[in-house]
């Protein structure tokens, strides 16, 4: 079984987003990366499909030349090796499922076919859900989308869906293109030995061609800020009474 996850360097959660001057992209100076929690998912899957069924991982991802730290994170858990489609912009949710497919038929032209493809169910930051499913329809792939359960038996891949009532079940022939939500499995921690024998594994780099008549990117923009807003209710021993009724307010004194 052959097995291929894409994945996206995306900046850590929890730091602050600021925009260059011209409002092209995101200022990364301090920023850190890392990939989705979808996609760490699917990471650990494939490796786990492999061991289970034999066959060869590969993690792919879209990006510029500092990806290939979570390119080698991704090794350091088990993948065999990677591929690196080296861009230093960003680009729409066409022009990377145009340049994945052209990928994953350039490995099936140099003997390399995928029985499933793993994306996460949605990126990180700009979290469009499209890529997975533009890539399966260009390939002629079944595609199931927000998988939490997988297995594979008789050429064959059972998925499961989270409902409000329970669990869908989707039933599709190999070849397949999954998109996984985290959840689906607790990802391993890389080992020591693990990231020392990363190093030494393949990872192939290429700069894919972006064909014209792509979405073209204007600007971009921050999302309003919730802001912080402070009542004040006196001061010094006047404002007592309206912290008592305040505390009253919230149930925490009768």
């Amino acid at each position: 079984m052959n097995v291929l996850v894409c994945a996206k360097r995306v900046p850590m959660t929890g730091g602050t987003i600021v925009l260059t001057a011209d409002e092209q992209a995101i200022e990364t100076r301090h920023l850190g990366f890392t990939i989705s929690p979808h996609e760490e998912c699917g990471v650990e899957e494939a490796v786990r499909l492999v061991e289970a069924n034999g066959g060869e991982s590969v993690v792919l991802t879209l990006g510029p030349a500092e990806a290939e730290e979570q390119l080698r994170d991704a090794m350091a858990l088990g993948i065999d090796r990677a591929i690196l489609l080296q861009v230093e912009d960003e680009w729409d949710a066409q022009a990377t499922a145009r340049a994945i497919v052209d990928a994953v038929n350039a490995e099936r032209e140099s003997g390399t076919a995928f029985d499933l493809i793993f994306f996460g169910n949605e990126s990180a930051d700009s979290g469009n859900f499209q890529v997975g499913i533009r890539v399966a329809h260009a390939l002629g792939l079944p595609c199931v989308t927000g998988v939490k359960a997988v297995s594979v038996e008789g050429g064959r891949a059972r998925c499961e869906q989270e409902t409000a009532g329970g669990r869908d079940v989707y039933d599709v022939p190999l070849p397949a293109v999954v998109t996984v939500k985290e959840g689906l499995n607790l990802p391993r921690y890389p080992s020591v030995p693990g990231r020392l024998r990363a190093k030494r594994k393949p990872l192939e780099t290429t700069t894919p061609e972006r064909r014209p008549g792509d979405v073209q990117k204007v600007r971009l923009k921050l999302p309003p800020g919730q802001g912080k807003q402070a009542e004040i209710l006196g001061h010094g021993p006047d404002a007592a009474p309206a912290v008592v009724e305040v505390l009253r307010q919230a149930g925490l004194v009768v």
